[in-house]
């Protein structure tokens, strides 16, 4: 099925400076948000504590709840609506996470159904100590980092037959990564570091069409983090798992780019670069559309219609693909003429 007719010749490359500028923008809003607020709003997976869900079977004020918790020495606890109001649940976060504290189900459904005189359900309870959740964070911050630089490898050997050099380089900078964080460096300042380290030694060993796809997967990746910043979203596991997914997206749809970059390469080797790259994005501007559409129609409908669980997670999908889509067609692709303009 094409959905765009063949032919069509809309000049992408010709708009990438509005497109750099618009990119640089977002960026930079999101860079200041997550600077203002200190980082995106920490769930309990990353920051510790204990999460409670509980539902009433008729409506209850907020400061109700918060009277009830007051008996147990948890009057500091944050309390929220979760879900639609007709269902009358709430998440209490408290930073106690004791896992000595027996009983806690118990305790808080007793409180709880003595301060608003309600019976009341208590749906789950999660315990995260501060430890563990500090360990989450930083594995996170590897699991992605190395996830750019393994791609990296496959980007560089299979457009630019640079199996070895791009596995030897990938590997010496997960090697000193691992090294310097035994030395107990602050992971995030580390993890910075190193993918700034690892930008300037893709462009000396000419790693152009992974630089232009690692580019752009940071691209989204910033934009994304920093939309949870700005709509003060909770960073949990399952936004992780949802970045990854992100990265997998957006890589896919500017491999195909690439793809029919390489052909055309080939073909119109005596067309200029610019004419060359405008000519492959406008061949796999159908493909882009349909599959980027049709998976926007699934994840707009998991977000109206998914519930609280999955509310935030949709929500990392509906920034990502848009953002990825996007990012294919004005940020890896147009990267690539930096090359020519370093080679003159």
């Amino acid at each position: 099925m094409q959905f765009i007719k063949s032919g069509i010749n809309i000049d992408f490359i010709g708009k990438r400076n509005i497109a750099f500028a618009l990119s640089l923008g977002m960026i930079l809003i999101s860079i200041g948000s997550l600077l203002i607020n200190k980082g995106p709003r920490y769930g309990i997976d990353f920051a510790g504590g204990t999460l409670v869900q509980v539902k009433f079977e008729s409506p209850v004020t907020i400061d109700q709840i918060k009277s009830g918790l007051a008996t147990m020495e948890l009057a500091a606890s944050a309390v929220q609506q979760f879900g639609q109001a007709h269902d009358h649940e709430y998440l209490i976060r408290t930073d106690a996470a004791d896992p000595a504290m027996e009983g806690l189900s118990e305790k808080i459904e007793k409180s709880l159904k003595e301060a608003t005189n309600v019976p009341v359900e208590i749906r789950r309870v999660e315990m995260v100590g501060p430890q563990v959740g500090q360990d989450l964070r930083e594995k996170a911050l590897f699991a992605m980092f190395y996830a750019l630089l393994l791609i990296t490898v496959y980007i560089s050997g299979r457009f630019e037959l640079k199996w070895a050099i791009s596995g030897i380089v990938a590997a010496a900078i997960m090697g000193a990564v691992y090294l310097l964080s035994l030395f107990h460096v602050s992971v995030p300042f580390l993890m910075l570091a190193a993918l700034i380290v690892s930008l300037v030694i893709f462009w000396f060993f000419e790693f152009k069409y992974a630089m232009g796809a690692i580019v752009a997967l940071i691209h989204d990746v910033t934009i994304t983090v920093g939309m949870f910043s700005i709509f003060d979203k909770e960073f949990t596991l399952p936004i992780v798992a949802a970045l990854l997914t992100i990265i997998g997206y957006s890589l896919n749809d500017t491999i195909i780019v690439f793809d029919r970059i390489r052909e055309n390469l080939r073909k119109y080797h005596k067309e200029p670069l610019a004419t060359i790259l405008n000519k492959s994005i406008n061949e796999t501007l159908s493909r882009t559309i349909l599959t980027s559409g049709t998976t926007l129609l699934v994840v707009v409908a998991l977000f109206i219609l998914g519930g609280g669980i999955i509310h935030d997670f949709s929500f990392a999908l509906l920034v990502g693909i848009l953002v990825g889509t996007y990012s294919s067609i004005f940020v890896a692709s147009p990267i690539l003429l930096a090359w020519q303009t370093r080679r003159k």
